[in-house]
């Protein structure tokens, strides 16, 4: 035996040691695996159940009709929902960075597949809920697909009166916030108004509105700013006004004047209430906009939804509120990237 094999004696590995990892290892793949096929098995559970369960309601007619069962509209979305699950979880399995992604998101693509499945089977297939208030999933996809045109042009001109009421709000709210939080005398005589007017609902002034302007638009604009410049700039007002001293003695200190205070140490230390507020005002802008579209405005999907409810074309009336669910959650989601964009610097000190 050479003196080199006494230094370094030989590594024993026990092989027991080792198998809790590898169960642990095979556990966590097994629970991947199961969620990246999750998606799959129930749109192939909902489709099924589509297909194969008799229709206990009676269906009014429409152009679907005249396609055979396979082509209509919902068992197509649910075959293009299980093919494109199929291609995700075999990418899943390709490429390994894609599993965290589709660990989080196929459980609740799921869950929406199940969803779809119990609308079908609770409307269609036992007649649990009756006609016409609860029509079905492929009715109500076959009147979206009808009316097409007319809810493209409704999303458009509802997001451009929801986006110009915002700005005009958020404009607005951040001006009388900024003054009010940091002077004292615009807070004396500015709280009181607020205490007064803030509470009453815009909604309320419809009537107002529809005096003082001619055009629906402006008026469903005014609305939709007077919603949301009461959140914005009460929290605004919160966030300036609770900034620590401490920060403006040592910019004090650095021979800052009051321009620099307000707007490069007061204004960036009250954005996080000054988000809370955007946010607030974000959700009371979608109810303003709903009600001022159907009084007077003539586009919009407030105003096809009342239009179909009055026709009771229930199919198109849920319709309209898809696509004010996705609608909406799109422009929440657009405003929760900016907050993590902008405050990029609360991770790791925040929860969020």
């Amino acid at each position: 035996m050479s003196l080199k094999d006494l230094e370094s004696p030989p590594i024993i590995t026990d092989r027991r040691e080792s198998r809790p990892a590898l169960d642990l290892a095979a556990r966590r793949g097994g629970q991947a695996m199961a969620a990246a096929l999750s998606p799959a098995v129930a749109a192939l559970a909902a489709l099924s159940l589509h297909q194969f369960l008799p229709d206990r309601q009676v269906l009014p007619m429409t152009w679907a009709d005249s396609l055979s069962a396979w082509l209509h509209p919902y068992p197509v979305l649910l075959a293009t929902l299980l093919a494109t699950s199929l291609i995700a979880a075999a990418a899943q399995g390709a490429w390994p960075r894609l599993r965290p992604w589709g660990r989080h998101h196929a459980p609740l693509l799921a869950g929406a597949m199940v969803t779809l499945g119990l609308w079908d089977v609770t409307t269609v297939k036992f007649d649990w809920l009756p006609l016409p208030y609860f029509p079905g999933p492929d009715m109500v996809l076959a009147g979206m697909i009808d009316d097409r045109s007319i809810l493209f042009d409704s999303t458009y001109r509802s997001l451009k009166l929801l986006l110009s009421g915002y700005a005009v709000g958020v404009a607005a709210g951040l001006v009388s916030g900024v003054l009010m939080g940091w002077f004292r005398r615009v807070r004396y005589w500015g709280m009181p108004v607020m205490k007064v007017v803030g509470p009453i609902p815009a909604t309320a002034f419809v009537p107002l509105a529809m005096v003082l302007f001619a055009d629906s638009f402006l008026a469903g604009t005014a609305l939709i700013a007077l919603a949301v410049w009461f959140p914005v700039t009460m929290l605004t007002t919160s966030g300036i006004a609770n900034v620590p001293v401490a920060y403006f003695d040592v910019a004090r200190t650095l021979g800052a004047g009051r321009v620099f205070l307000i707007f490069r140490v007061a204004v960036p230390a009250s954005l996080p209430n000054v988000f809370i507020g955007l946010f607030m005002g974000l959700g009371a802008s979608f109810l303003t906009l709903i009600v001022a579209e159907t009084v007077g405005v003539k586009s919009g999907l407030g105003w096809y939804l009342k239009w179909q409810q009055g026709y009771a074309e229930y199919a198109k009336v849920y319709a309209a509120l898809i696509i004010m669910a996705v609608f909406f959650s799109s422009l929440m989601t657009l405003l929760f990237k900016a907050r993590d964009w902008v405050l990029v610097w609360q991770k790791g000190t925040i929860r969020w």
